[in-house]
């Protein structure tokens, strides 16, 4: 990647587990990056510099892990380097423009492969790529099945909450049957919750 090139990341959605995003900072510090991170109940941010700039990478915190969102600019040919790994390696989904001198290249991604590419000069666009309109039903099943997945553990989690504070009810009023049924309850959530993660 040509150093003078400035790439912009819009829309960019890729999904992490946490001994990722520790992976992500440990190959960032080795690779000589200065940066620094915090969390709280909803986002982790990981704050790189580069020269003079700050690019902080914004982690929303979801049922299962965590997602990478939002707009980037990134001047750092490296850093941009990275994130395009990171959304081939992870599938992810952006729509990436690269600016030099007065052309612009935008590149649609989706589940990690590039379907559209688009070349700007001045008033003029060119069709470079675009992909067929094959519907692979596999990705589609694919998607469909992470976000059932995602709403049934949200779900999963609600109940959780629910019969946790019916067993506490149960036990503070000492009553036995109520508190074997939430027991009973929870082990099947706390199962349903494991064959998820899986």
């Amino acid at each position: 990647m040509n150093k003078s090139y400035e790439v912009e990341y819009c829309n960019l959605e890729l999904r992490f587990d946490r001994r990722h995003i520790q992976q992500l900072i440990r190959d960032l510090i080795q690779d000589g990056y200065s940066l620094y991170w915090s969390e709280n109940e909803t986002i982790f941010i990981i704050s790189v510099r580069t020269g003079r700039r700050l690019t902080k990478l914004r982690f929303q915190r979801i049922a299962n892990g965590y997602k990478l969102v939002g707009d980037y600019t990134i001047k750092d040919a490296k850093l941009a380097e990275w994130l395009e790994k990171l959304i081939g390696d992870l599938r992810g989904h952006a729509v990436v423009k690269r600016f030099k001198d007065r052309q612009i290249v935008v590149e649609n991604i989706l589940f990690g492969e590039v379907i559209r590419q688009v070349e700007i000069n001045g008033v003029e666009h060119k069709v470079i790529y675009q992909k067929g309109p094959v519907v692979d039903v596999k990705k589609m099943a694919e998607l469909y099945m992470a976000q059932f997945a995602e709403k049934q553990l949200e779900q999963l989690l609600k109940e959780l909450d629910s019969e946790l504070e019916n067993l506490y009810e149960a036990l503070h009023q000492g009553d036995e049957q109520s508190a074997e049924d939430c027991k009973e309850k929870l082990r099947r959530i706390r199962l349903e919750l494991i064959r998820l993660e899986w």
